[in-house]
């Protein structure tokens, strides 16, 4: 019999403290430290549970992760990126709109991150797309939704969180590689939007490269795009683990950075490696917070209750997705991704699985609602970064992000409904 009470004290200080903007990884612990003393649970076992959410190996490629992507996102990385795209379709009608997607596939393979993907695609981008005629609006909502697959397309950290979150239950690799055909999915019918708004809106052609410049922008836009293959090759072939492919992956960062492009000196290396502690100390503690609320979520037996009160209302495998995505959908939009992958993971999945689909899958589907949450008002980040980028007001932002939802929930229900688009390729590899 679960205690109202203390899951009211869970759930609603929680609540109440976001409200109060207390920071998310603060109000996790708060929550969970005066639920424990109304249950009667020692203190000193919600600590363990804190350090315990810590003590995981496969955890160590997360600094490895946000490093390189960090040393390659300040270090020239998207400009050249943009140079690769630009040869493939920026010749194109609404060759910017389909640059931008196609950068930000690329920049997601080696970021992971849809924040980083927005700030240095888009920085570039925006102003190509303004000074082309593209209107403001359009152009930042082109780049914030392209950047959304970088949840998706390994390396991602944020598929290590989940892998996490889910108790070891499902091998990183194999979520990397769950995530490769959906996220290229996103990209495509992005592509076919932009083409139709091109076409609908008369959107200018790209001007077509000097072929005597295009091998040397295709040696040095591979070069950063090795990132990806280093890691993804590794894991694959058993020469290493995510964890160790993390680290090589940032000691190519490294050399490629200051070794061949050299358009940041070495003394910018410090002030990157800050950035990314920043980045990692706030990542650590959310992990760790969301360790306690976890154990403490378990031994209320909320997942059980959300389980039985869900199959409560259908039995049908569809309408409980459909709920489940919709619920997914409303927290995105007012939280943040990486909380909510940590809060919901264990509270989903015993609720998805009951109704047959696949861990691995689940957690395609849980990154690919978090990243549409990402670009959704009130609380979407990286719609915030793309309005800063582009200098515009977020109303104007959120309405140049519309025409990109309805691609953007397809694919999201091709993957729900679909299992195969997110099994095939890790089943095919041996996970």
């Amino acid at each position: 019999m679960i205690d109202p009470i203390a899951v009211t004290l869970l759930f609603g200080g929680f609540a109440l403290l976001l409200v109060l903007r207390v920071p998310i990884a603060l109000a996790l612990t708060v929550s969970s430290v005066a639920t424990a003393l109304y249950i009667a649970t020692p203190l000193a076992l919600v600590g363990q549970k804190m350090v315990q959410a810590l003590n995981s190996f496969p955890l160590l490629a997360i600094p490895f992760f946000i490093v390189a992507g960090e040393v390659m996102a300040s270090g020239g990385i998207a400009r050249r990126l943009i140079d690769l795209a630009n040869v493939v379709v920026g010749w194109l009608r609404g060759g910017l709109a389909m640059l931008n997607v196609v950068s930000s596939t690329f920049f997601g393979g080696i970021s992971g991150s849809a924040v980083a993907d927005t700030s240095s695609v888009g920085s570039v981008m925006v102003p190509m797309m303004r000074k082309q005629g593209y209107p403001d609006s359009y152009s930042v909502g082109v780049t914030v939704s392209s950047a959304a697959q970088g949840v998706l397309i390994p390396p991602s950290h944020n598929m290590i969180m989940f892998a996490l979150a889910a108790g070891g239950s499902v091998s990183i690799g194999g979520l990397f590689m769950a995530g490769v055909v959906p996220g290229l999915l996103i990209g495509l019918l992005l592509l076919a939007t932009c083409y139709v708004m091109a076409r609908r809106h008369h959107h200018p052609k790209g001007e077509p490269i000097a072929a005597r410049d295009i091998p040397k922008i295709v040696w040095q836009g591979l070069l950063g795009l090795a990132t990806p293959v280093i890691v993804i090759g590794g894991i694959l072939s058993g020469v290493f683990t995510a964890t160790e492919s993390a680290a090589i992956a940032c000691v190519w960062a490294v050399l490629v950075t200051f070794g061949v492009y050299r358009e940041v000196p070495l003394s910018a290396l410090p002030g990157m490696l800050r950035r990314s502690m920043r980045t990692l100390g706030t990542v650590l503690f959310l992990i760790a917070a969301a360790g306690a609320y976890g154990h403490l979520l378990t031994v209320l037996r909320v997942p059980e209750a959300l389980t039985d009160a869900l199959l409560g209302v259908s039995e049908s495998a569809v309408v409980i997705l459909l709920l489940c995505n919709v619920l997914l959908l409303v927290l995105g939009a007012v939280m943040d991704m990486a909380p909510l992958i940590l809060i919901t993971t264990p509270i989903l999945l015993p609720v998805v699985t009951s109704v047959g689909m696949e861990p691995m899958q689940f957690g395609v589907m849980l990154m690919l609602n978090l990243a549409i949450g990402l670009i959704t008002p009130p609380v979407g980040s990286v719609l915030f970064v793309g309005s800063a980028v582009g200098g515009i007001r977020i109303e104007q932002a959120a309405r140049g992000v519309l025409p990109f939802y309805l691609p953007m929930v397809g694919a999201l229900l091709l993957v729900t409904f679909v299992p195969a688009l997110s099994l095939s390729l890790p089943s095919w590899l041996g996970y």
